[in-house]
Formats: C-alpha cells, structure tokens, sequence
C-alpha cells in the first residue's frame, strides 16, 4: 500500500469512524489483533477494545470536531495532529467528576501503524491535563 493509501485509511478512521460514530467501520480498517497502546489494559488489544474506546469518545463528546488537522506518513507509519473541539457530555473522565456541558478544546497526536490496508498498533498523545483544567475537574 502506498503512503496515501495508509493516510486515506487513518483519515476514514478518524473521521468516519471516530467523529462519524461509525464503530462498524472500526472492523474494516483495523486488526483483530490490532494494539492501542493508550487504551486501559483491558481494552488494549482487539476491535472489541478499540470500539470501547471510540465509544466513550462518542458518548463523552457527540458533537466533536478536528480543527488544524495535519496528517503525515512515512513507511508503514501515519501521524495525525489536530485539536478536538467539542462540548463534554459525560460525568466523570478517568474516574474524576467532570462538569457535564463545558466545552473542551484539546491537542492531540495520534500515531497508526498501517500495514496490508489495516491499522495494527495505536497511540495517542493528549494534554488531558487542559481537558481537566477546562472541565472543572482540577
């Protein structure tokens, strides 16, 4: 697969999959076997885990957006850069008691290994830290 090949698959990751609330679409681009090495250990490996994630991303921030958006690839590596913008809808955020209905603006990288047109390994840099600060919650 080409490097565009493996961009196109992350940006349908993450727009369609991600923003778009399509969790079947998790299955096409990604491995079963796939790793998230930003995930709690019990959804680390797998679609199934994968789909955890995406789906408290979801339910926590329905009307997320990218802005800023910057997309790189070399080898069987796509780097994704953007800032989510979005207005928190969940009660707590890794067990902490958030403020629902705040709106969030947080910087993110996301690295995806692509190999044979599937994502294999995730990870993810995020300034939680500002999330919290933002939701009220330190």
């Amino acid at each position: 697969m080409s490097l565009e090949d493996n961009k196109a698959i992350v940006r349908r990751f993450i727009h369609e999959g991600v923003i778009g609330g399509n969790l079947a679409l998790i299955d096409e681009l990604t491995s079963p076997e796939c790793i998230n090495h930003s995930a709690v250990p019990e959804a680390r490996i797998g679609t199934e885990g994968l789909k955890r994630v995406v789906g408290f991303s979801r339910a926590a921030m329905p009307d997320q957006r990218w802005e800023n958006e910057m997309l790189v690839a070399e080898g069987d590596l796509v780097v994704i850069h953007g800032i989510r913008e979005a207005t928190w809808q969940a009660e707590s955020f890794r067990g902490v008691a958030t403020s629902k209905g705040k709106p969030v603006s947080v910087e993110l990288v996301h690295i995806f290994r692509v190999q044979n047109g599937k994502i294999v390994e995730h990870w993810a840099v995020r300034d939680d830290l500002a999330m919290m600060k933002q939701l009220g919650a330190l």
